[in-house]
């Protein structure tokens, strides 16, 4: 089966003072998450307002992920209630790269 979807992600930046924050929306046509994220620029580093940007970007890309896969798992777990002995951990069946089973 071919499945086709087409999601919206909305990436804005502000930043005042040496401090840049994100706030990324997700829409998926029936659910919007947002994520967000905060880089403080210390002060004896030059003013370079990209890596502001990248930094908090990335962070606030890493909350909605988070929250992505926080979604998804409630989804699951209220499509196959937890089974007798079934072990806590990521249940999507794809693993993160830091919990690759091993052997």
């Amino acid at each position: 089966m071919v499945h086709t979807e087409e999601w919206k992600v909305r990436l804005y930046l502000f930043e005042k003072e040496g401090t840049t924050t994100a706030r990324v929306v997700l829409d998926t046509g029936t659910n919007e998450l947002t994520g967000h994220g905060v880089a403080h620029r210390n002060p004896v580093d030059s003013d370079v307002p990209e890596i502001g940007d990248e930094l908090a970007a990335g962070r606030a890309l890493n909350d909605l992920g988070r929250q992505l896969v926080g979604v998804a798992d409630r989804d699951i777990e209220g499509m196959n209630p937890p089974s007798e002995g079934r072990s806590a951990g990521p249940r999507t069946g794809w693993p993160m790269p830091d919990q690759t089973p091993e052997g």
